[in-house]
């Protein structure tokens, strides 16, 4: 492409403050460090890619959308050329994400504007949140991540999800297209509604005047400068000697895959497997709200760590899990909690950071806590079990063992529940359990259920 051509259309990953960070053109973004640097394919000075292998020609090729005559354009510019260490942030963080965007836009047959869309919504920050509550590098917020499929649960906020967050956002994007007519008001319809842009079109065509986006003085002033900062990223990109910006190459290649994993298992027994360190780990996989990585069979890696995983995983023989949980009930103190389970109530802070809790530390409401497994709470374990068995010692007769034998224990199926969960909550094996319940593999539970537990 000719670089000497001056559109008024600039830029890439440029601008953070995005829109649905709050963030308006004149107030200034927070500074955001990128995460460590994920070992890279361009870190050899001497391999310099050629001009169609680098990833900012195949976005220029892309561009589909028309120039913004609009003042906004010119200050959001000049807001991202003053600021070349900004720029350089995200690009850092972007290089790992965005090959596979454009891939996916350009899929769907979008303009490839789009794919710069998370430098205005989070500067590709995995984990940014928002004011209005808006996570990940798309900015969904809760109700509309659960329409198009993003669950938020206990373990997992798939909102910060790369792969399932790009695939969502692109298709509600193309919703908003068929829905509007125009990439413009289909952004401004991402920003801040499809019900706001239809009132402010509405307004419009009651006074006679134009339904343009730039005619639609009724959207709220971020929507309105919401599109000018898209186009002014897209105009450093397209020409960045033009604003005095080197942007850094990004080779056009698969930065990561997916690869197959257990259905839980530790974020730092996962990096170690990976040889990456934890902020490498989660820079991939941010999903995750635990120190447990609850995969759902895969994790996503770079391409040049997936064999090593796959390989150190089916050599490693210890466990892939050093958390478990625990049900905890409305007024527990966490310093009570931690006592029963021989760790310290700050542990127990970090790793359930959701908590809520009163100002004396109990928690506000029953819910699962996730406690590590340490050798004091094994031992705490052991000790509570040798006190409902007794020991057969060689003066206690055949007699006097079977007079101390204690009720069978049972447990009562819930939701949800597995013989493996099951077995490993009662420190048995699926095996005894289905022996001592009469199951087989094709025995189904059933919530409400009781089955023996064996002793």
């Amino acid at each position: 492409m000719d670089l000497r051509r001056r559109s008024r259309s600039l830029a890439f990953l440029l601008g953070l403050a995005s829109a649905s960070l709050g963030i308006s053109a004149s107030a200034t973004p927070p500074a955001l460090d990128p995460p460590p640097a994920l070992p890279s394919a361009f870190e050899d000075p001497d391999d310099v890619p050629l001009p169609d292998k680098d990833l900012w020609e195949r976005i220029r090729r892309g561009f589909a959308m028309d120039a913004l005559d609009s003042p906004l354009v010119t200050e959001n510019e000049s807001w991202y050329a003053t600021r070349p260490e900004y720029i350089k942030r995200f690009v850092d963080r972007g290089s790992l994400y965005l090959h596979y965007i454009v891939e996916q836009v350009e899929k769907r047959g979008m303009p490839s504007e789009i794919a710069l869309l998370p430098v205005v919504e989070s500067a590709f920050v995995p984990k940014a949140n928002s004011r209005a509550k808006a996570s990940g590098l798309w900015q969904f917020i809760p109700s509309t991540g659960k329409n198009y499929g993003l669950t938020q649960d206990w373990w997992r906020d798939n909102r910060r999800d790369v792969v399932a967050a790009t695939d969502a956002a692109l298709s509600y994007l193309q919703r908003l297209h068929q829905m509007f007519g125009t990439w413009e008001l289909a952004l401004a319809a991402y920003n801040c509604g499809e019900g706001c842009v239809s009132r402010a079109i509405a307004y419009n065509q009651r006074k006679g005047l134009p339904t343009d986006y730039l005619s639609l003085a009724k959207l709220p002033n971020e929507t309105q400068n919401y599109v000018p900062r898209l186009i002014a990223v897209k105009n450093i990109v397209l020409s960045p000697p033009s604003y005095g910006i080197e942007l850094e190459s990004v080779p056009d290649e698969p930065y990561f895959t997916e690869v197959k994993a257990p259905a839980k298992i530790d974020v730092k027994v996962a990096a170690k497997l990976a040889g990456m360190t934890e902020e490498q780990f989660i820079a991939l996989n941010p999903a995750h709200n635990k120190p447990v990585a609850v995969a759902q069979g895969t994790l996503i890696l770079p391409l040049d760590k997936a064999d090593a995983f796959e390989s150190n995983l089916a050599a490693y023989d210890q466990p892939l899990v050093s958390w478990t949980t625990v049900q905890a009930r409305k007024g527990e103190s966490l310093e009570a909690i931690a006592r029963r389970h021989g760790v310290t109530a700050a542990q127990l802070k970090t790793a359930n950071d959701s908590l809520k809790l009163d100002k004396r530390g109990r928690l506000r409401a029953s819910g699962p806590v996730l406690v590590p497994i340490t050798k004091a709470a094994g031992k705490a374990q052991a000790s509570k079990m040798a006190q409902v068995i007794p020991v057969r010692t060689a003066s206690a007769g055949p007699q006097v063992a079977r007079n101390h034998v204690p009720a069978q224990r049972h447990y009562v199926v819930r939701s949800g529940d597995s013989l493996y969960s099951i077995a490993k909550r009662h420190d048995t094996t699926i095996e005894d359990l289905a022996e001592e319940n009469n199951l087989t593999g094709k025995s189904i539970l059933r919530p409400g259920q009781k089955l023996k537990i064996p002793l």
